[in-house]
């Protein structure tokens, strides 16, 4: 992260939101849960931007998305703290590759059905199929192109 931060406030007519501060590996590892939990909120966000060209009118959907996001990241802190962190832990030290962390994925996922009841869902997974992350004992070959 560089030192730089811009010195110009904010207009007062944007509401203030605190920021997620975060790093990319518990982003990817709650990214599912979240698209799940602020699907309302990013959809407004995602409408807003298509119908308007200046990023200034879409703020407050964007603040919206955020404060939803640090929402559902606090639940899961306070819910599944262990299994959470164990899933970005492993993301983070695996190159952020799921396949290489399924199993503190699945108990992540364990958790947040049980105790929050939302499921991991892939978009556009093949309907009749067992979705990639549940598949028991993977075969992992090489890819030719």
């Amino acid at each position: 992260m560089s030192g730089y931060a811009d010195p110009t406030p904010a207009p007062a007519s944007q509401p203030s939101v605190t920021e997620i501060g975060t790093t990319s590996a518990p982003l990817k590892s709650a990214a599912f849960f979240i698209g799940a939990y602020c699907k309302d909120y990013n959809d407004d966000f995602m409408l807003c931007k298509a119908e308007n060209r200046k990023p200034e009118n879409c703020l407050q959907e964007g603040r919206r998305v955020t404060r939803c996001t640090a929402d559902i990241l606090t639940k899961m802190r306070e819910n599944c703290l262990t299994e959470f962190e164990n899933h970005w832990k492993c993301l983070d030290m695996r190159n952020q590759e799921y396949y290489r962390c399924r199993k503190p994925e699945r108990a992540l996922n364990e958790c947040m059905f049980t105790r929050l009841g939302l499921k991991k869902v892939i978009p556009g997974s093949p309907a009749g199929q067992t979705p990639i992350h549940e598949v028991q004992n993977p075969i992992y070959t090489n890819v030719q192109k």
